[in-house]
């Protein structure tokens, strides 16, 4: 399906600069917002996606933001996103859907999001910052609770990883806490589905627990996937195979041409 260059201004002023990949027949469907992983350093290039080209052949637009914080305009860009993991890197985000939604490439009442890692991260405090926009989200090996990452995973392995943690998350307790989706699973709406690999090193299995125990009391559907012997993303067939199945069942149900 094809890809092109996009660029918005942000609430703020800020000229941002995505992708946007049609669904197959054209027309304001069904959008999935896809914010990517890393996040600082990486970012979305013009070339084929994967999972941009799976959903796009499955019907569905598919928007991919480098908001702040992201790679590829200097330094000063990627710092920007510094200590604003769930604050103005979400803003750039929502402001992405509007664009979307001004430029009628969306139908705003049919609108998902999915992420990886930090793009999990993403996916579910969106929903939490902008219950509004969003019917669903799904979380791949994502973070989920900011106060477990600098506690547990492979950052934490060395002096320079917990220093660098600071200096992107940093210190206050409250804002970690409030930036966390397992400690706002109150504000999450919509229904959610969680993908993980059980011997994830980089975004360990205590993020992916941390999120679901926290669902138990509520009434939002929660659906999930463990892949046994996987670790950060998926790489044998039959679990990549799986994991899409399930990702398009979900879709389907909740922002497809027949959901409510």
């Amino acid at each position: 399906m094809p890809t092109r260059p996009i660029s918005f201004q942000t609430r703020d002023g800020l000229t941002l600069h995505g992708l946007y990949t049609a669904p197959a027949g054209g027309g304001a469907r069904g959008m999935v917002v896809m914010p990517h992983g890393g996040p600082h350093g990486i970012y979305d290039s013009w070339g084929y996606d994967p999972d941009a080209q799976f959903l796009a052949s499955r019907g569905y637009g598919v928007l991919q933001v480098n908001f702040r914080g992201s790679g590829g305009r200097g330094e000063r860009f990627e710092q920007s996103g510094y200590l604003q993991w769930g604050g103005k890197m979400q803003d750039d985000l929502a402001d992405g859907v509007k664009w979307a939604v001004d430029n009628k490439v969306a139908d705003p009442a049919r609108i998902c999001t999915y992420g990886s890692s930090y793009g999990g991260y993403a996916a579910l405090m969106q929903t939490i910052r902008y219950p509004e926009l969003y019917k669903c989200a799904i979380g791949y090996v994502g973070v989920y609770d900011l106060q477990v990452m600098k506690k547990e995973g492979d950052i934490t392995y060395r002096a320079s990883g917990n220093r660098y943690l600071d200096r992107v998350l940093g210190t206050d307790a409250a804002v970690l806490k409030a930036w966390s989706p397992a400690q706002n699973v109150d504000k999450i709406k919509v229904p959610v589905f969680l993908a993980q690999g059980s011997i994830d090193k980089r975004v360990p299995m205590d993020q992916f627990n941390a999120l679901k125990n926290a669902f138990k009391d509520s009434a939002v559907p929660v659906e999930t996937m463990v892949a046994q012997g996987e670790g950060h993303g998926f790489y044998k067939p039959e679990n990549i195979a799986q994991f899409y199945t399930r990702m398009e069942a979900f879709l389907v149900k909740h922002i497809g041409p027949g959901a409510k």
